[in-house]
């Protein structure tokens, strides 16, 4: 794991010294009115981009409950997060907009946040959805000093994902 975290930091130094865009954009083949991302990318790029009208809708109303919050606030400085998503995938159009207003809610910095996006294939730029081996979306890996602790894949195991996510930090 230490020797892909060194490899994801070159990666991302070799991408960001280059000045190119770290992700690409397409157009679905099979739906002309969706927008696939495939790279590193920021919630503030589905934010912004009119194409992804789903950000906006699905995060205005969920209100998560004040121990998830807490659970996510007490860990905001010593755990990261890295997130996979696909911008054609219904699981993550309904998950992930939730998923950043819990994170802004609990105050946990954009900075402890790695956000992939994936094709439909659930591949993404230089390989790092193979490399976490990520077979269904989203998926969200909580890690701590460059150690994965657990994941919680699309709704989880239960249906609550958040609470899910909320149990994994409960340790910490």
């Amino acid at each position: 794991m230490k020797k892909f975290i060194l490899f994801f930091a070159i990666s991302t130094a070799a991408l960001a010294a280059t000045a190119q865009t770290p992700y690409t954009s397409s157009k679905d083949p099979n739906h002309a009115d969706v927008t696939i991302l495939k790279g590193i990318i920021s919630k503030y790029i589905l934010q912004n981009d009119p194409s992804f009208k789903w950000y906006a809708a699905n995060q205005v109303a969920y209100q998560a409950d004040t121990a998830t919050i807490n659970a996510l606030g007490k860990t905001k400085d010593n755990i990261q997060y890295v997130v996979f998503g696909g911008t054609w995938c219904e699981d993550t159009q309904f998950i992930l907009p939730k998923f950043f207003k819990l994170q802004e809610t609990a105050g946990v910095p954009d900075k402890n946040v790695s956000f992939f996006a994936v094709d439909r294939s659930k591949q993404t730029l230089g390989n790092v959805a193979s490399a976490f081996k990520i077979t269904n979306v989203p998926t969200i890996i909580v890690m701590k000093d460059g150690k994965e602790i657990g994941r919680v894949v699309e709704y989880g195991k239960t249906g609550k994902w958040d609470k899910e996510l909320a149990d994994l930090l409960h340790s910490f």
